[in-house]
């Protein structure tokens, strides 16, 4: 039977309402999973384009600020 809030605590655990927010977050996660391989990919090909240029933005910024590292 179901706790009325006159005599709820509102300071214990509450079992339906974890219950609840489990089967939700499953059922988001089984509905999200078919987009895994296009975040993937997406990722992927982010990192291989990307790779050169962050590799000389993070130069320039250790010259330009002092910061450790590439001395050339």
């Amino acid at each position: 039977m179901a706790t009325d809030v006159s005599e709820s605590t509102g300071y214990g655990p509450n079992f339906e309402m974890s219950t609840l927010g489990y089967i939700v977050a499953v059922l988001i996660a089984i509905l999200l999973l078919p987009l895994l391989p296009v975040v993937v990919v997406g990722y992927v090909l982010y990192r291989v384009l990307s790779t050169d240029d962050d590799e000389r933005s993070r130069r320039g910024w250790k010259r330009n600020f002092g910061g450790a590292g590439d001395s050339s």
